[in-house]
């Protein structure tokens, strides 16, 4: 599904359904260097129980248009215009990794807030924004090595043997090669760097906080959340996976995600 903001083209996975703005609304944010595309399964599922679902590719990725925004609070303003345009008031929003402190900080339009494979702050080591700059290519591989706890899929979603960490490496690539003007990867860990509002944010949240965390997480480790966690106290579900945890426990995900939404009932 599409949509014009800002004077750019818009484009939100809709689960293999029409969108329907009377059903109860689920937006699924992605992180740095992702796409729609990281959500499938879960998309799919709420967009065929009951739930009318918008997963977004933020502006400059995958095939939404613009350039990259800057900060984690322009993104939100973004889907919140995506939402008005959608003829959404409120919405479950569930955010992996740089999407979840977007969730967080539109949360205003939130029914639930589900955080995903998150921390608060999301700093990134000099060391990796340096590589991210000169050598790409090689953060990214970095960036591939630390989110996979697993290297290849169990049987189920997206298919027994799935190399999700050439998956990964694969999608990180296209991405980072459409955006001839911008180092999309650098741009987007700099995003997560330089967020300072989670405080700010969470004191403005008045939904239920669900966090899904990866146990074998190395990007956003478990243990970072104590800042968030005393403000926001969610309702934590730690699954068996690193950062890439939609791949690696997609059930356990899913199971997680559905007690999320039970509050929110179609």
């Amino acid at each position: 599904m599409k949509f014009l903001i800002d004077g750019h083209e818009a484009y939100a996975y809709t689960g293999g359904k029409p969108f329907d703005p009377a059903l109860p609304c689920v937006v699924f944010i992605h992180g740095a260097l992702n796409d729609h595309s990281v959500w499938t399964l879960l998309a799919r599922w709420c967009a065929h129980h009951g739930h009318g679902v918008l997963a977004v590719d933020l502006p400059g990725h995958g095939r939404s248009g613009g350039a990259p925004l800057a900060s984690v609070e322009a993104i939100a303003t973004w889907l919140h215009r995506l939402l008005d345009a959608a003829g959404v008031r409120q919405a479950a929003l569930v955010g992996h990794s740089m999407g979840s402190l977007v969730a967080l900080q539109a949360a205003e339009r939130a029914s639930v807030l589900v955080m995903v494979g998150t921390a608060y702050p999301m700093t990134v080591s000099d060391a990796l924004l340096a590589t991210a700059r000169e050598r790409p290519e090689a953060a990214m591989a970095m960036v591939t090595a630390f989110s996979h706890a697993l290297p290849s899929a169990k049987p189920g979603y997206p298919g027994p043997g799935a190399w999700l960490r050439g998956g990964s490496m694969a999608l990180m690539r296209r991405l980072q090669h459409r955006q001839a003007a911008v180092n999309l990867f650098e741009n987007d860990f700099r995003v997560c760097d330089r967020y300072a509002g989670g405080e700010a944010a969470a004191a403005r949240v008045a939904c239920p906080v669900h966090f899904i965390l990866g146990a074998q997480d190395q990007m956003t480790q478990p243990r970072h959340n104590a800042v968030l966690g005393p403000l926001l106290k969610p309702r934590i579900h730690t699954v068996p996976a690193g950062h890439a945890l939609m791949a690696e426990a997609p059930d356990a995900v899913l199971a997680a995600l559905r007690q999320a939404l039970a509050g929110t009932p179609p």
